[in-house]
Formats: C-alpha cells, sequence, structure tokens
C-alpha cells in the first residue's frame, strides 16, 4: 500500500491510499464470499453461488463498500501512526476509484489536533472570588429544617387563607372554549407557593370546602402559548380540602427527631458543620476552576469552526436526551429561548469545552503527566465500593466497554492535571462581579426550566 499525506492547512491533511490491483482483488474476492453467505439465492446452497451470481444479487457497488468497510479502518489507522498526525476525527472519505484489474485508491480529509501554545505554568496567578457563609445562613438552614417537618392539619371550620394547601377541581376557558390541558380534579395546590399564573392561587383564599367559584384571570402577554398570551381567562373552581401548614418549634424535640441530637444546641452545631464543609467544598470548587480558566485563556488555539459545531452537536444531543429522560418538553424550552440563542449558548460552552481539552492535553505531554496502571486499579476499586460491585466484575465491564475505560482515565488524568496546577498557584481573592454570578451556562438554564416544567399542567405556569 502506497501512502501520501499532505497538509492542507493547519487543521487538515488530506490522505490518499494507492492499494495493489492484486490485493484490492483478493479483498474483493473475500467480500463476495462474505456476503454470498448470507444470501439465500435460489437453486444454490448457502454461500455457493458463483460470484457473478452474487455481484448480480446485490449489486458490484454494494460488495465495493463491503471492501472499504473492511480495510480502509486499519489502513488509515496506519497512515495516520506512520506519519504522527493528530487527528480530532475519524478521516472523511472524499473520492475513490475502485476498478478491478487496476489499483484502488482511496482520497480523505482528516482534522487535525489544533496546536497549543501553552501559558507559562511556572507560577499561575488567578483571581478567585470566594465564598462567604452568609450571616443569615445558619438561622436560613434551621428554618428549612422546621419546614421539611411542617405537617398538615385539615380545616374544616373555616375557609382557606393564603398559607394553606387546598385540593380543588378546576375547569379553564377563554371565550367560552374550554383550555386544552387546563382542567383539572384533586389538584394539590399550595396557595402561597406555586408557579400558576398570577391571579389564581391569590384569588382563592376566603372560599370554603364545597364551594364552588369562578376566578378571573388574564394570561401574561409573553406566555408561551401564543394562543392564549394574553388573553383573559375564566376557571371554574371547587375547594374539596384545606390542610394547614404545622411548622414545629426549634426546640429539643424537633432536634431528636431530626436525628441522634440530645438538644437544639446539638442540631445548631451539625447545621453549623454542614455549612462550613459546604463552603470548603465551593471555594475548593471555585479555585479549580479560576485556576483552569486562567489556564486555558492564557494559552493559544486556534479551533476551527467545524470542530466546535461537532461538539455543540454533542452537546445538543446531551441535553435533549436530558429533557426526554425527565419528561420534559424541549420544543417548548426552545420557544421561550429561541433557537439561535441556545444554538450560540452550545457553541460558546462547546468551544470552552474544547479549549481546556486541548489545554490539559498539552499539560499532560509537555510536564508528562501519565495515568500509571496501580491508579487506573485504584480507580476501579473505589468505582467498584461506590456502587456496591465486586471488583472483578467491575473490572471487566471495563475491559468490554473501551469508551467506559477511557472516561475513566480521563478522568484520573484530569484529577492529576489539576493538582499539578495547583502546586504552581498562586491565588488573589477578589469580589464576585454581578457579570460572573449571572453566567449560566445552558445547562443551568435546563435545570431552571426542569424546575418550571414539574407543574403538571402546564397552561397554568408561567415560563
Amino acid at each position: 500500500m502506497k501512502v501520501d499525506v499532505e497538509k492542507a492547512d493547519q487543521h487538515t491533511a488530506q490522505i490518499v491510499l494507492e492499494i495493489d490491483a492484486e490485493h484490492a482483488g483478493m479483498e474483493y474476492n473475500k467480500a463476495c464470499k462474505r456476503l454470498g453467505q448470507r444470501l439465500n439465492i435460489p437453486g444454490f446452497r448457502r454461500g455457493k453461488a458463483p460470484k457473478q451470481v452474487v455481484e448480480k444479487a446485490i449489486g458490484v457497488e454494494r460488495i465495493k463498500q463491503e471492501v472499504l468497510d473492511r480495510i480502509l479502518p486499519h489502513a488509515f489507522a496506519d497512515a495516520i501512526s506512520e506519519h504522527q498526525l493528530e487527528v480530532v476525527a475519524p478521516p472523511q472519505v472524499e473520492k475513490y476509484t475502485f476498478e478491478m484489474g487496476q489499483s484502488l485508491t482511496v482520497q480523505a480529509t482528516v482534522e487535525l489536533r489544533p496546536v497549543v501554545e501553552l501559558a507559562d505554568l511556572s507560577h499561575i496567578k488567578a483571581d478567585v472570588a470566594l465564598y462567604e457563609i452568609p450571616a443569615d445562613a445558619l438561622d436560613n438552614e434551621l428554618l428549612q429544617i422546621r419546614e421539611r417537618m411542617t405537617t398538615l392539619e385539615t380545616i374544616i371550620d373555616r375557609p382557606a387563607e393564603l398559607t394553606d394547601i387546598v385540593n380543588i377541581d378546576f375547569t379553564g376557558a377563554v371565550n367560552g372554549e374550554l383550555i386544552r390541558g387546563g382542567a383539572a380534579k384533586n389538584y394539590q395546590l399550595d396557595i402561597s407557593n406555586n408557579n400558576f399564573i398570577e391571579g389564581f392561587a391569590e384569588q382563592i383564599p376566603g372560599h370554603k370546602i364545597g364551594e364552588e367559584f369562578t376566578l378571573h384571570v388574564q394570561f401574561p402577554s409573553e406566555y408561551h402559548d401564543q394562543t392564549l398570551a394574553g388573553k383573559p381567562a375564566d376557571f371554574t373552581v371547587k375547594i374539596n380540602e384545606i390542610k394547614h401548614k404545622v411548622v414545629p418549634e426549634l426546640d429539643d424535640d424537633l432536634a431528636r427527631k431530626c436525628g441522634p441530637y440530645e438538644s437544639v444546641e446539638k442540631l445548631k452545631e451539625e447545621v453549623q458543620k454542614f455549612l462550613e464543609k459546604s463552603a470548603e467544598t465551593e471555594n475548593t470548587f471555585r479555585k479549580q476552576k479560576a485556576l483552569i480558566d486562567r489556564v486555558v485563556d492564557d494559552s493559544k488555539m486556534d479551533v476551527p469552526d467545524a470542530m466546535i459545531n461537532r461538539e455543540a452537536r454533542i452537546l445538543l444531543e446531551e441535553i435533549q436526551q436530558g429533557f426526554k429522560s425527565q419528561g420534559m418538553n424541549w420544543e417548548q424550552f426552545v420557544d421561550s429561548q429561541g433557537h439561535e440563542k441556545i444554538w450560540q449558548n452550545l457553541r460558546q460552552e462547546a468551544l470552552r469545552r474544547i479549549q481546556t481539552s486541548l489545554t490539559f492535553g498539552a499539560i499532560a505531554k509537555q510536564e508528562g503527566v501519565a495515568v500509571t496502571e496501580a491508579e487506573f486499579q485504584q480507580e476501579v476499586v473505589n468505582l467498584a465500593k461506590e456502587r456496591n460491585m465486586d471488583e472483578k466484575q467491575a473490572m471487566k465491564q471495563l475491559a468490554n466497554t473501551p469508551e467506559s475505560a477511557q472516561a475513566v482515565a480521563d478522568d484520573i488524568l484530569s484529577r492529576k492535571i489539576v493538582d499539578f496546577l495547583l502546586s504552581r498557584a498562586e491565588f488573589n481573592v477578589v469580589q464576585e462581579s454581578p457579570e460572573q454570578s449571572e453566567n449560566k451556562s445552558l445547562h443551568e438554564a435546563v435545570a431552571v426550566a426542569s424546575s418550571l416544567e414539574k407543574e403538571e399542567y402546564e397552561v397554568l405556569a408561567e415560563d
């Protein structure tokens, strides 16, 4: 096989393979035999039909494609290894010439890994905005504990109040026509904490069990369903049950119900420890992120659009799968956010992922950071313990799934690189800017959308 490799530019190379006629012919005959064994051809036993009959049955081009599928992966791998090409995607065949009695020639383009010019890693300075525990954090946590221990008491002798939870039947209509998805029976509504359209829950206090009444509301002008946006609606409501929230006092009895705490003071000590541990974890993450951002920002690389778009499509598939697994409406999310905005956010996130990955790869190569066999085995042991699996079974599973094994190795390598960078880092503590606190990724936006989608009758939920 003859191989010719020529770099078209800094991002791509062209590979031309030439396989002599004898070898190409042998592979063609093998492909005919393999495909013939899968066919039931009248008048012949399986696998015994002559080549000409097989060719007529499935076509010469199909046989040629079988040859290419069989030999090209190995041929490209040899060419890439021989010419020491650092590629980021499989070669894409542009054209080929395959005629019997002649050499098989294949021309393909391969995408090259962008060259990274690393910043000086001998001493890295990074700004970091550290998290500080708010003065009211302990009180807020204790309040949340009380709310989690809240019980519900059925009320029969008074109308509903703003702090109650009611069980209702309701039916909505616009101009006399029923709203699709705008009706429910035995719906539990927390009057003071819900995401129904404004004005719905607020009109329930003052009404009694068994009472049927009409609420008048107006859908927001920016409501996601344009057939309802800005329109007045009437909802017929009946209260089936009223329950009052009973929030327990913060005392020793509550502490003992929460766990092995003898008194409320012991509970407070444990909550304070939790807050301090959470702050420590958060600041470790912030330092790591600030350090990685600094190194990536100071490194130079030219990432081609094709690479960014490919990673963005992967991110898009991940997010769409997340919507599907949670029963969320992807089309509704796209309508509310805008397709162009989502795609640009995906591209920005994809670019950052690529830049970080390329930077880490360059650091590993320059500094000789690698994953040892002992480190890999220990990681498998740890994963097996976390998942209550047998260590040998875990190792066998990884051996059967190279992608998973590579992901484990990549995770170990990433942690080692972060540790390496931390050993050379100096942090300057700064105030967090509004821009930093508001800088949310698309995945975080999806999390927000997920919380909104939890409302079963989405026609009543605001975007």
